[in-house]
């Protein structure tokens, strides 16, 4: 049986980059747990239109119908099933990831679930990925972040590039979610990479980057 994925939302500012990985996971068949934290809520309610007072329900509005399955866990609840290095997964990705989680999952403090679990994966020698938001950066952010690359974690910050010609807040969006899975080793066509011809777009400027 393929082993599940983990992803996290934090309270950072993007939270339709978190959304938008969970139904491409989904839409694979992909087994996912999700953990979001209460601050992950809140803007997932001022960013998306959410119901965070009612979350099941919100999950099962977004989510639901889709071909793999979503298991989601509250981020107190340290004793689910990830924050066992026991429970076997594929790895994990937080997106977004606030500061403060950084900073937690650094310095190994497993104060909540998401946390916890991001230390399992560190301590499995399992895939994390962490793709911070904010801006702009002070010293201990930068010194946070290096610590965790030097572990090899893989560090995304949610830089969305141009070159591909977005047209829409989507384009912008599926670009970064690409880039995570690229990280992933999943393959996708979210957005057209570098050197990729596209007829349509180059008739009328041949020096368009793609």
């Amino acid at each position: 049986m393929k082993k599940p994925w983990v992803v996290g939302m934090t309270g950072a500012s993007g939270a339709a980059y978190g959304v938008r990985l969970c139904r491409y996971l989904l839409d694979l068949g992909e087994h996912v747990h999700l953990i979001v934290t209460d601050a992950g809520w809140r803007v997932l309610k001022e960013e998306l239109g959410w119901d965070a007072a009612r979350r099941h329900e919100s999950l099962d509005k977004h989510f639901g119908g889709l071909p793999g399955k979503l298991e989601y866990y509250p981020v107190f609840d340290i004793g689910a099933k990830t924050a066992s290095g026991s429970f076997l997964t594929q790895g994990m990705i937080v997106v977004p990831c606030s500061m403060g989680t950084l900073s937690g999952i650094a310095n190994g403090a497993s104060d909540n679930l998401l946390e916890r679990t991001a230390d399992v994966m560190l301590k499995e020698g399992r895939k994390l990925i962490v793709v911070p938001r904010e801006t702009p950066l002070h010293a201990i952010h930068l010194e946070n972040m290096l610590k965790l690359a030097r572990m090899g974690v893989r560090i995304i910050p949610a830089m969305p590039a141009f070159y591909h010609g977005p047209q829409t807040l989507d384009d912008i969006v599926d670009f970064m979610v690409g880039k995570i899975l690229d990280c992933m080793d999943i393959e996708h066509q979210l957005f057209k990479r570098w050197g990729m011809p596209n007829d349509e777009e180059t008739k009328g400027n041949p020096n368009r980057p793609h």
